[in-house]
C-alpha cells in the first residue's frame, strides 16, 4: 500500500513510517521541518538526522499550507492512504503564535483533504488529541462529549469535523486517532517528561504544575504502532480511537518521582499551581482499539522513563550538554 505521512520527520511521524515500512508498505513523507519558534536549530538538525536514519522514506520538505505543492505531490505517487500528523504540537506552542497555528491546523488540513478528494485517496487518517475532550476523569470512551479548552484542543476538534465532512462529501474513508501525553526518545526537550528527566539528570529542581493532575503517559512506540495498525485495519474505517497506555494512572508528582528514581535518586521536587490553559485529564478507555485491531500498549511508565533517560545519556547531542 502507498501511504503518505505528513510530519514524517516528526517525533511521532517518523515512528509511524518506521512501523508501516516494517509491515511492508511503501511510505512517502512530507515535513516542513519547522522549529516552531523555540527548538534550537542544532537540536532540531540532530533530531531530524537521527529520525531519518530509522526510516527508508526520505521526507520531502513541503509546507502543507502551500496547496500548490501539496496537490501535485499527492497525485504524483498514486497515494492510497494519507496519515496526517503535521500540526502545531500542543497548547503552549499554539498560544505563542495562534495565527500561524491556525494556518497549519486548518488551511493545511483543508489542502490535504482537497488533494485526497481530487486524487481519489481511499482513506484519510487524522491524528487528533485527547485535548478534544476538555476536562475528563477516567474510562472515557470515544463517544464521550467533546468540550475542548484552549486553541489547540478546539482546532484539533475542528479538524475532526472537517475530516468527517470531507469523507461524507467525497466518499473516502477516515480514521481519527486521539493520543494522550506521548513521550519518548528523539523528542524535543521542551515537554513535561523530557524536562523532568533532564532536570533529574542535572540534579536540578523539578516543578510539576498541578502535582496531582493525572496524565495517561504513553510511550511513543506504543502510540506509533497503534496508528500504523489502525491505518491498515479494515475494522478501523470511519471510526474514532483513543490510543494511550491506559490502566496505569500517574500524577505529575509521581512522574517527577519516577524521573528522579531512574536518574539515580538525585534532584528535588517543588510543586506549583496547575496550568489553567490545560484541562484536567485522566485515563482514556482503549477497548475499541483493542477489539478492532489488537492494540496492545506494552511499555509502562517505569520502563519508558528508563529508556528515555538512557537515550539522553547516550545521545551524541545531549552528552555535550548534560
Amino acid at each position: 500500500m502507498k501511504i503518505l505521512v505528513t510530519g514524517a520527520s516528526g517525533f511521532i511521524g517518523h515512528n509511524v513510517v518506521r512501523f508501516l515500512e516494517q509491515q511492508g508498505h511503501e511510505c512517502f513523507g512530507i515535513d516542513s521541518r519547522t522549529d516552531y519558534g523555540f527548538v534550537p536549530w542544532e537540536e532540531l538538525a540532530y533530531l531530524m538526522q537521527e529520525r531519518c536514519r530509522r526510516i527508508q522514506a526520505l521526507p520531502h520538505v513541503i509546507d502543507i499550507r502551500e496547496a500548490g505543492k501539496v496537490m501535485p505531490f499527492v497525485g504524483m505517487f498514486n497515494i492510497h492512504t494519507i496519515v496526517h500528523l503535521a500540526s502545531f504540537p500542543r497548547q503552549k506552542v499554539v498560544k505563542q503564535n495562534p495565527s500561524v497555528a491556525s494556518e497549519v491546523m486548518a488551511t493545511g488540513l483543508i489542502n490535504l483533504l482537497e488533494a485526497a478528494a481530487r486524487h481519489r485517496v481511499k482513506r484519510f487518517v487524522y491524528i487528533s488529541s485527547s485535548m478534544v475532550y476538555g476536562d475528563f476523569e477516567n474510562n472515557v470512551t470515544e463517544d464521550a462529549p467533546c468540550n475542548p479548552q484552549g486553541q489547540y484542543g478546539i482546532m484539533k476538534y475542528m479538524g475532526e469535523k472537517l475530516v468527517e465532512d470531507y469523507s461524507r462529501q467525497f466518499g473516502f474513508d477516515y480514521t481519527i486517532i486521539r493520543p494522550s501525553a506521548v513521550y519518548g526518545e528523539l523528542d524535543v526537550n521542551d515537554r513535561v517528561v523530557s524536562k523532568f528527566i533532564l532536570n533529574a539528570i542535572r540534579e536540578q529542581t523539578i516543578v510539576p504544575r498541578g502535582p496531582y493532575e493525572v496524565l495517561d503517559f504513553t510511550h511513543v512506540d506504543d502510540v506509533a504502532l497503534g496508528i500504523a495498525q489502525a491505518t491498515v485495519s479494515e475494522a478501523a474505517k470511519n471510526k474514532i480511537y483513543n490510543l494511550t497506555r491506559s490502566g496505569e494512572p500517574h500524577t505529575l508528582l509521581s512522574a517527577a518521582q519516577i524521573a528522579i528514581q531512574v536518574a539515580g535518586g538525585y534532584g528535588n521536587i517543588q510543586p506549583t499551581a496547575r496550568d489553567a490553559d490545560f484541562p484536567s485529564r485522566g485515563l482514556l478507555n482503549i477497548d475499541r482499539a483493542r477489539n478492532d485491531f489488537g492494540y496492545n500498549p506494552v511499555i509502562n511508565v517505569e520502563e519508558g522513563f528508563q529508556r528515555y533517560h538512557d537515550w539522553f545519556k547516550q545521545s551524541t547531542y545531549w552528552k555535550k550538554l548534560l
